[in-house]
């Protein structure tokens, strides 16, 4: 029998830098997601343009990025691409239209595809027409003002607009999004219509202040943070298309997810903060034992460590500027600078780089291979199933944690992440199964 094993997020709450005080704290919201399937038999050469994404999404590549530097309410989402990324629903517009977006909190936009958009093929489109509450946007000139926004995975443009948008009962209203006209072929996959941006305005393209981000300002949320459950399908055989991807928790999170206390770590760039951005930074780990209930209750004991373990051991990792690490749910893989990304698969035995995937590194099948990141003081195992990609000979495995950099000088000090943690490390949280 196959098993779906769901995972707390490791670095469980994404905490709002401004506090509200609400008169009334309404309970949390939980909000069930959803996740697009693939073949766990395909190819990894596909992870190749994961990588290539995360590069121009990221400023690691010659692509020039166009972008800026109390409830509490559960809303399940949905898994698309086997653990690729997670789509809850948003309704726009006034009577509402209802849609599917990617949930990424690697970027702060929100956009749909609109009908007057050619080039979306069969993506679902918002119809302003149908809305009495929409309004565009006009710039300086007295137009409508456009809006280009550059992902790694392609780009969308489209005109400046706001109306009423609501997700899991909390709305913002007027809301400014995109409503594109343009969009790259396959950035988006089946019925998803656009893109969610949950990281901080000065991130947005647009200007504007994200959704989650007014619905704190407002005082909608009980406690300023919000949170994901994410479901693990990669060892799924045939796996239906979509299928539930775990629950986001607006304005809390939901203590019947995890057991243990939350770990609160403090964003590493803060004035003002634009990515959910940690330090990767060493202090002590933690290993773990069953306490022989129904429920698997984990036990710590702690020893010091750095950034990074491999089998057990310290791994010599950048420190500082060089191990800011963006916590993305939009991304499938784990990217960090060559140095680092080196010293990981050196300390794998019979590891070595993939011929015809840049930045990529195989390992021996069947090594038990064990990995742990740590940020604020506590490491985090990534399981070897999720590091393990799949198969690239008979008797090797491509590994989860790819070169982000490929040799470019990280030492700057800009504030820009050199580490990318997407979901390889954010299903890989202590579990019962």
């Amino acid at each position: 029998m196959v098993h779906s094993t769901y995972a707390l997020l490791p670095l469980l709450s994404l905490v709002a830098v401004i506090v509200a005080n609400p008169l009334y704290l309404p309970p949390p919201i939980h909000v069930p997601l959803s996740r697009r399937s693939s073949s766990r038999n395909a190819s990894v050469e596909r992870f190749v343009h994961h990588a290539e994404h995360l590069r121009a999404k990221y400023g690691w590549s010659n692509v020039t990025l166009a972008k800026r530097q109390g409830q509490t309410v559960g809303m399940d989402i949905i898994d698309q691409a086997q653990d690729s990324s997670y789509i809850g629903t948003v309704s726009i517009g006034t009577p509402a239209q209802t849609f599917k977006v990617v949930l990424d909190t690697g970027s702060s936009d929100l956009w749909v595809a609109s009908t007057n958009c050619f080039s979306c093929g069969q993506t679902p489109p918002f119809d302003p027409d149908k809305s009495s509450t929409i309004q565009t946007i006009d710039s300086q000139s007295g137009n409508a003002e456009t809006i280009n926004i550059r992902y790694g995975s392609g780009q969308v443009a489209g005109l400046l607009a706001q109306d009423t948008v609501s997700m899991a009962g909390f709305t913002v209203n007027p809301q400014p999004f995109v409503l594109v006209e343009q969009m790259t072929s396959g950035l988006l996959d089946g019925d998803v219509s656009g893109i969610m941006g949950l990281a901080f305005q000065a991130l947005a393209s647009t200007e504007a202040v994200p959704f989650w981000q007014t619905l704190v300002n407002n005082g909608q949320f009980s406690s300023s943070e919000f949170s994901f459950w994410l479901a693990r399908h990669l060892d799924d055989v045939n796996p239906p298309d979509e299928q539930p991807g775990g629950v986001m928790t607006l304005g809390g999170t939901n203590s019947t997810l995890f057991t243990g206390d939350i770990e609160f770590v403090s964003l590493a760039v803060s004035n003002p903060p634009a990515f959910w951005m940690l330090e990767l930074s060493g202090g002590c780990r933690s290993s773990t034992t069953d306490a022989g209930t129904d429920t698997r209750h984990l036990l710590y004991a702690y020893s010091l460590y750095s950034g990074v373990t491999v089998q057990g051991k310290s791994v010599s990792v950048p420190t500082g500027d060089a191990a800011l690490s963006a916590i993305d749910t939009g991304t499938t893989l784990i990217g960090g600078p060559s140095d680092a990304v080196q010293a990981i698969y050196q300390a794998i035995p019979g590891s070595s780089p993939v011929e015809n995937m840049q930045g990529f590194f195989q390992y021996p099948c069947d090594t038990d291979l064990q990995v742990s990141l740590a940020f604020g003081g506590k490491s985090w195992p990534i399981s070897p199933a999720d590091m393990n990609l799949g198969h690239t000979t008979s008797s090797l495995c491509a590994g989860a944690i790819f070169d982000l950099t490929l040799g470019s000088d990280v030492s700057g000090g800009d504030g820009n992440p050199v580490w990318v943690v997407g979901d390889t490390f954010l299903v890989s949280s202590p579990r019962g199964v």
